[in-house]
């Protein structure tokens, strides 16, 4: 296993890095909340393997109060009955975005039951912060970002 950094991506290219950070910033606004934003965000992290993007969302989720048991059982989520509906939906959608090179459905499913528990305007926010962490987890996981080995309170 390789632990080092590939490259200081950050620095060689500020103006990018700053522009997902300006897109962060925007999408932190939203009405979604923070709870529901990092659970979807450590969701897609685990689906595309982002070890320091799900250190980080789950560090984020304990600041929040979010339970280790929700946490743990984010992964399983169809199989319990922790998460709300509104998650349930937000889940679907954010899995089934995160797996467009593996399945080109029509993804109405997933969007009907997005359509049943948001607005219109919420569904853009959530699909926003889909595609953010799915960049971030790419540039994440290309960079090679390390994990801090460090207690998760």
């Amino acid at each position: 296993m390789h632990n080092a950094p590939r490259l200081p991506w950050t620095q060689i290219a500020p103006k990018a890095y700053q522009a997902m950070a300006a897109v962060g910033a925007a999408t932190a606004a939203s009405s979604l909340g923070p709870i529901l934003m990092e659970l979807v965000k450590t969701r897609v992290s685990q689906l595309n393997g982002c070890a320091f993007c799900v250190d980080m969302h789950v560090r984020d989720l304990r600041k929040h109060g979010e339970t280790w048991q929700r946490i743990n059982s984010l992964c399983t989520w169809r199989e319990v009955g922790l998460y709300s509906a509104r998650e349930r939906a937000a889940f679907g959608w954010a899995e089934s975005l995160a797996r467009t090179v593996e399945d080109h459905s029509d993804r109405d499913a997933e969007f009907n039951a997005l359509k049943d528990q948001f607005s219109d305007q919420e569904i853009v926010e959530l699909t926003w912060v889909i595609a953010q962490i799915g960049v971030w987890n790419r540039m994440c996981v290309g960079m090679r970002a390390p994990v801090p080995e460090k207690e998760i309170a």
